[in-house]
């Protein structure tokens, strides 16, 4: 079985492939505080020479800083759904996973204070959560949104990095 996998692969190993975003070296994220201007609903035609025939639906988070850069940030639908009832401030009828969170987080007398989305790495939005409790801050890292559900959960402000902020302006 191991000769299997070195007759596939040679001497490979996983060490060979870039470094998760964790793992490189810092670097200044000059944060820029952006607000959710909508969630959206839309059709994503296929591309490409194979991209098949089926259109499909698409949900998409869309944000913008003080200067009027946007983007966008792809959700499930699921997710596009919490985020919209935060932003119009409804309750559902049972709470959602983030509703529930909110919950535990205040009964513990914890806050969020801030989230950050803080890398853009292959096409992937990274994010991290602050929560404060007793007086300590912790950070936690999240799919953006879910760190921007809890954010418009608890009015916390969100940060974006300004180099993500300017790559995503070339993805968009």
């Amino acid at each position: 079985m191991g000769n299997d996998f070195r007759d596939l692969f040679g001497d490979w190993r996983p060490d060979d492939t870039p470094p998760e975003p964790e793992n490189r070296a810092q670097r200044p994220l000059n944060e820029k505080e952006v607000k959710v201007v909508n969630v959206w609903e839309g059709i994503l035609e296929p591309q490409g020479l194979f991209g098949g025939t089926e259109t499909r639906q698409t949900y998409f988070i869309q944000l913008r800083d003080n200067q009027g850069r946007e983007f966008r940030i792809f959700v499930l639908r699921d997710m596009a759904l919490s985020i919209s009832l935060a932003l119009e401030n409804e309750n559902p009828d049972r709470p959602f996973t983030h509703d529930l969170m909110k919950t535990i987080l205040e009964r513990i007398g914890a806050t969020i204070e801030r989230v950050t989305i803080d890398d853009l790495w292959q096409d992937t939005f990274y994010a991290k959560v602050t929560i404060t409790h007793n007086g300590q801050a912790l950070e936690v890292d999240a799919r953006p949104s879910d760190a921007i559900a809890l954010a418009l959960r608890f009015h916390a402000p969100i940060y974006v990095a300004e180099y993500v902020l300017e790559a995503a302006q070339h993805e968009s």
